[in-house]
């Protein structure tokens, strides 16, 4: 018997308070980890507030999941020491570890589904093209405002921001990020818009799915 909606999505929240509890066990670098996973403290209490008026598709929760573990990793040994990106690095052939733009498309991917569906279940706009393009908007925006926060980060901190920022020396790094978040919102545009509007023509007032 499968459980409810609901206690699966309490478990899940559980499983990664727990998981975010064990990164904090010793992180490569403290303020590097909680900079990290800043956005996760944001999102799950907005998320737990708006969740009986507004829950969001199964669809969303199960990515949102996903991206938090990219950021806890990324918090706990720095997205320049990411184990999996060593892999992917000699896997092929690469002159740093990218794991940070797993973190940059994700940072696409999610909010592009996020936006999109606020735009469409709140009836903001009719025409899904619209919506496709402004959803890519806030994308970019989320993005350009995180280089911003990062740049910001530098100055404050010096040479302490340099874990955060993992820029591996490479002089076009804050261009790549956004272009990956950009190629991140296109995706998820492509792969799951079909996905995604089956599950909310779905929804009646007070479901989710």
């Amino acid at each position: 018997m499968s459980l409810p909606r609901e206690k699966l999505l309490l478990l899940a929240m559980l499983a990664l308070l727990l998981i975010m509890a064990l990164s904090a066990i010793h992180p490569y670098d403290r303020t590097t980890w909680f900079m990290e996973v800043a956005p996760i403290f944001i999102a799950l209490p907005v998320m737990i507030a708006t969740y009986r008026r507004f829950p969001l598709t199964t669809l969303l929760y199960v990515l949102i999941f996903i991206h938090a573990l990219v950021l806890i990793a990324g918090g706990h040994y720095t997205y320049a020491r990411v184990p999996l990106g060593y892999w992917m690095q000699d896997a092929l052939s690469l002159d740093r570890n990218p794991y940070d733009k797993i973190g940059h498309f994700m940072q696409g991917f999610v909010p592009f589904l996020v936006t999109r569906e606020i735009l469409l279940r709140n009836g903001f706009l009719t025409s899904r093209k619209m919506v496709a393009f402004l959803s890519v908007c806030v994308v970019m925006a989320i993005s350009a405002w995180y280089e911003l926060i990062e740049w910001w980060s530098a100055l404050a901190m010096g040479q302490g921001a340099d874990e955060f920022l993992g820029t591996q020396g490479d002089p076009w790094d804050t261009q790549s990020d956004m272009f990956f978040a950009f190629i991140g919102a296109m995706s998820a545009m492509v792969l799951l818009s079909r996905l995604h509007n089956s599950l909310m023509d779905r929804i009646n007032p007070g479901e989710s799915v």
